[in-house]
């Protein structure tokens, strides 16, 4: 009698372990919908790509936008782009880079440099390359001469594309000028400068976000208007590439006691002990 009911105790008896059993399901359908979400995330993710690529290979067909291959430079001559690639760079490295671009362009320019219709030095500012009327325009002119433009495109091809600002300033010399086309040197400086920015966008040597033009008249010389051949050297446009930095490009960098770097310039002077 006694065994009985234990036997009937023992078969009413609840167990609180069951949710485990419901927990446990729930885990796994969660699981599964999660493995449900990523596949789909991936389709789509495959999709997408189908997508861009067909596209871009439609444009490309069509010829509304050049692919990546296309313009790139193909031209082995062209070392430029290899370290011409940074959106911004160290002083010191801008300062390797102008260097390497003002060797390169003093060798495919010897001739003209040799005939002194074009000069490359660098400035407190940057690479200047410094393109003089004589060789380039006729006088009282704003438009460049037809036989001066395949220079230009050399001078463009070492350029391509690079990632540095380019500042286009036309100068004059100090004879005041008065045509029909022009009143002032500030309307033939600035004109020529616009015609020479013009043609480096044409072939593409620099994008337009990077590119500006401006005119100087003749206040800004570089030699004295004294004389025939000092003026013949102020008339002129020059290519300034600009790093985004205000480095001293024509004198060593020192560093700070602070830290941090200071350019030199002609009014740094030693401070004299009392």
């Amino acid at each position: 009698m006694i065994v009985r009911n234990r036997r009937k105790s023992d078969r009413h008896r609840v167990s609180h372990e069951r949710w485990l059993v419901s927990y446990a399901d729930f885990i796994t359908l969660l699981f599964a919908f999660f493995v449900v979400l990523y596949a789909f995330a991936k389709a789509d993710q495959k999709k997408q790509v189908e997508v861009a690529a067909a596209i871009n290979s439609a444009l490309n067909s069509m010829s509304i936008m050049p692919s990546e291959s296309k313009s790139k430079s193909t031209n082995p001559a062209e070392p430029m782009n290899a370290f011409l690639n940074a959106e911004a760079v160290s002083p010191a490295k801008a300062k390797d880079d102008l260097e390497q671009m003002r060797h390169q362009l003093i060798q495919t320019l010897s001739k003209q440099i040799s005939q002194q219709s074009i000069s490359v030095e660098m400035t407190r500012e940057g690479l200047v390359i410094s393109l003089r009327e004589a060789g380039f325009f006729s006088s009282g002119s704003a438009m460049p001469r037809p036989e001066s433009l395949p220079v230009l495109r050399e001078i463009a091809d070492k350029l391509n594309r690079s990632p540095y600002d380019m500042r286009v300033e036309g100068h004059t010399d100090n004879v005041p000028i008065h045509t029909a086309e022009f009143d002032t040197n500030w309307e033939l400086s600035s004109a020529r400068a616009t015609h020479i920015a013009r043609i480096f966008l044409e072939l593409k040597a620099i994008t337009p976000d990077r590119l500006s033009a401006a005119g100087f008249a003749e206040f800004h010389p570089v030699a004295s208007n004294d004389t025939a051949e000092g003026r013949g050297k102020n008339r002129r446009v020059d290519l300034v590439i600009l790093p985004r930095t205000t480095i001293n490009f024509n004198a060593p960098a020192v560093a700070r006691p602070t830290g941090g770097w200071h350019k030199i310039t002609d009014d740094d002077t030693p401070a004299k002990k009392p």
